[in-house]
C-alpha cells in the first residue's frame, strides 16, 4: 500500500521534533502531528521553564547541527553538590560533590531555557523538506495494517505511514489507543517550578538538597538566576500554589538558604502533581513509544528530557540502519530491536529514581543519618564517585551514535 510518509509522529513537545530531524539526518521523511499551534511555541519570553541536558544530550544536538544556536544562551553545569537538610537548618555536613573535571570531557551538561531549545528546534523542523510538521490538529484514531499504519486527525484528514510514533506524553493517546497499558504510581508530590534571580553568582554550581518532603533542585542558569524543582507534598503544595509572590518567596527562603544572597522570582511560577508512569511496552503492532509517552519518571535527578531524548537516538538509529538494509522499518523485528535496546537503561533509571525519592523524601531519623553517612562516605572513594559522575552525564550504557555525537 501506499503511504504518505515513512513515520508519523504524534507529538510536537521536544521529543517529536527531535525525533524528525534525527530521522531526516539519515534520509527517512516525516509527519509530525501537532495538538498545540505554532503561535504557542513561538513566545519569546522566559516563563522559567529549563531543562538540564546531559553531557550526551548536548553531543546529540551538536551531531544533528543545533548546537551552535544554543550555546550562547545555555549555561554548563561544572559541578554539582548533593545533601541533605530541613528548612531553615541548611544543608548536613556531611555531601557528595561531583566535579566536572573528573569526567574529563567537558561540563557534566547545560542548562537551556526552554524558549530557546523549543524554538531551535522548530526553526530547524520548518527548515527540513523531509519533514511535514501539522500544528493545531490532534489524532483522534488509529489503525495497523499489514505494511501500514493510518491515523485520522479531528479534521478528519487520514495519514498513512510505515510506522507511528508516540511522543505525547505521559497520557499518551498512542499507546491507549495501540491497547498497551499502563503501570502508575502516584507519588503524592507536587513539582513546583520556577526560576529566581539571586545576589551573588552561582559559579556554574548545581544543587540538589533532600528535604523530608521532598527534594529541591537549584540548577544554574545563565547570569545571576536558577531554575527551581521544588517538591512538596500535594497538600501543602497546593496551599504554596495559592500564595501571591511574596508569600512565595517566604515559603522558599528558608529551604533556599542564603548562599546566594538575595532572592527575587524571574518569570512565572508552575506546578505539576508528580508520578511513576511506565507503559508496559514500548511497542505493538506498527506503533513505537518515546519520551514520557514510554516513562514518565521523578524530576529529582532532572533526567526526563534526557532519557527520552536517549529513545529517540535509539529509535532513530534502528530504524535508519533498518532502512539502509532495505527492510521494513515498521516490523516486529526491528521494533523488537528498539524496545530491547532501551529496556534496560529506562529500567534502571526508573527503579533508581523511584528509590531514591523514597529513601530520601522522609523524615525518620534512622534513614537520615544512614544517607547522611552513605553520601559523606561516596564522597571518599574516587572510583565510586566517577562512576556516578559519568551516570550523570549520560555517558554509561549502550550509547546511540547520536549520544556520542556521531551521525546516525
Amino acid at each position: 500500500m501506499k503511504t504518505d510518509t515513512e513515520v508519523l509522529i504524534v507529538g510536537g513537545g521536544l521529543n517529536g521534533p527531535a525525533l524528525a530531524l534525527a530521522l531526516a539526518s539519515g534520509g527517512i521523511a516525516s509527519v509530525i502531528v501537532d495538538a498545540m499551534p505554532k503561535t504557542v511555541h513561538a513566545d519569546p519570553a522566559f516563563d522559567g521553564r529549563s531543562y538540564a541536558l546531559s553531557l550526551t544530550s548536548v553531543n546529540m544536538l551538536r551531531a544533528l547541527g543545533l548546537w551552535n544556536g544554543l550555546a550562547g544562551n545555555s549555561q554548563p553545569m561544572l559541578d554539582i553538590m548533593v545533601s541533605d537538610g530541613r528548612a531553615g537548618e541548611g544543608a548536613s555536613p556531611f555531601f557528595l560533590h561531583f566535579d566536572h573535571r573528573e569526567v574529563g570531557e567537558g561540563p557534566m551538561g547545560h542548562m537551556v531555557e526552554d524558549r530557546y531549545l523549543r524554538r531551535t528546534l522548530l526553526e530547524a523542523v520548518d527548515a527540513e523538506p523531509l519533514i511535514t510538521h501539522i500544528a493545531g490538529r490532534s489524532v483522534v484514531s488509529q489503525t495497523t495494517g499489514a505494511g501500514h499504519a493510518t491515523v485520522t486527525l479531528d479534521n478528519g484528514q487520514d495519514i498513512t505511514a510505515r510506522l507511528i510514533v508516540g511522543c505525547d506524553g505521559r497520557r499518551s493517546g498512542t499507546a491507549a489507543r495501540a491497547g498497551i497499558p499502563r503501570l502508575r504510581k502516584d507519588y503524592r508530590q507536587t513539582g513546583q517550578v520556577c526560576a529566581i534571580s539571586h545576589e551573588k553568582p552561582h559559579n556554574g554550581v548545581a544543587h540538589q538538597f533532600f528535604m523530608p518532603a521532598g527534594p529541591l533542585a537549584i540548577l544554574p542558569l545563565p547570569g545571576n538566576r536558577s531554575s527551581i524543582v521544588w517538591t512538596e507534598a500535594t497538600d501543602r503544595a497546593e496551599a504554596i500554589s495559592a500564595m501571591d509572590d511574596a508569600a512565595y518567596l517566604a515559603e522558599l527562603r528558608p529551604r533556599f538558604g542564603d548562599f546566594l544572597g538575595e532572592i527575587a522570582l524571574a518569570g512565572k511560577r508552575f506546578a505539576y502533581p508528580l508520578d511513576l508512569t511506565l507503559a508496559q511496552a514500548f511497542t505493538a503492532e506498527r506503533v513505537a513509544l518515546a519520551g514520557d509517552a514510554a516513562h514518565g519518571v521523578h524530576p529529582l535527578a532532572g533526567q526526563g528530557l534526557n532519557l527520552g531524548l536517549r529513545d529517540v537516538a535509539a529509535l532513530a538509529e534502528t530504524l535508519v540502519l533498518a532502512a539502509r538494509r532495505g527492510e521494513d522499518i515498521g516490523s516486529a523485528v526491528t521494533l523488537d530491536a528498539y524496545a530491547r535496546w532501551r529496556r534496560t537503561d529506562t529500567a534502571t533509571l526508573v527503579g533508581s529514581t523511584d528509590t531514591i525519592n523514597r529513601i530520601f523524601s522522609n523524615d525518620n531519623p534512622l534513614l537520615r543519618l544512614g544517607r547522611d553517612l552513605a553520601l559523606g562516605a561516596i564522597n571518599t572513594m574516587p572510583r565510586l564517585r566517577q562512576s556516578l559522575i559519568r551516570e550523570a552525564a549520560g555517558l554509561t550504557g549502550d550509547l546511540p551514535r547520536l549520544m556520542q555525537g556521531k551521525p546516525v
